[in-house]
């Protein structure tokens, strides 16, 4: 499913966030350390006061912040961010965090190189919040792990795209949603990277 662009010899990522940025700064990581053969050309988040926007410049990374307006139509906003994300010519676009759905007036701009990154195993806890209701579901009895996984963005599924990695994080008895949560996120770095650096390395 590689796009024939990404054959070039630095292939272009953009990536969307909305928040910290903890996974666009194991991206950038990556590419600095040369354990990715990639480069970041521009980030773009939905909120302005997003952390990751400052991980942005302070690797010297263009940023650009799109906030949706209560009055825009949701579609006419998608294909805005659209157009924007287009003009850097990104091989892949990366959703590290990204916290709006994504409608096809975005998504059928970049068939099969929308990648995005959940913090569930397929099939489990889509949308937001996945982690603290997953420590739930352990709390009940119902669930003994939960885990990470990395998938493609076809259409306007939540979390459901066909899947490019994942892994399992055990929840142990000793766990507190935080103690989860940062576990989880350690495994979230090392396989949006890994996946990425596949996804590149393939073409």
């Amino acid at each position: 499913m590689a796009n024939p662009k990404s054959k070039i010899q630095n292939p272009k990522l953009v990536v969307l966030i909305s928040g910290s940025g903890s996974n666009l700064q194991a991206i950038l990581d990556a590419c600095a350390s040369g354990e990715l053969h990639a480069h970041v050309v521009a980030v773009i988040s939905n909120t302005a006061d997003a952390y990751g926007l400052e991980r942005a410049r302070r690797a010297n990374v263009p940023t650009v912040v799109c906030v949706k307006s209560k009055e825009q139509d949701r579609r006419a906003y998608d294909a805005e961010l659209a157009d924007m994300v287009a003009s850097y010519q990104p091989d892949w676009v990366v959703l590290a965090g990204w916290m709006r759905i994504l409608s096809s007036a975005f998504l059928n701009r970049f068939p099969n190189r929308v990648v995005n990154l959940h913090p569930a195993l397929p099939g489990t806890f889509p949308g937001t919040h996945a982690i603290e209701c997953a420590f739930q579901a352990y709390e009940r009895g119902e669930i003994k792990h939960t885990g990470v996984m990395v998938h493609l963005v076809p259409d306007e599924g939540v979390d459901c795209g066909p899947v490019l990695a994942q892994e399992i994080v055990p929840i142990q008895s000793d766990d507190t949603a935080e103690t989860l949560e940062a576990r989880v996120h350690i495994v979230e770095h090392r396989l949006l990277v890994e996946t990425i650096r596949r996804l590149v390395d393939s073409a």
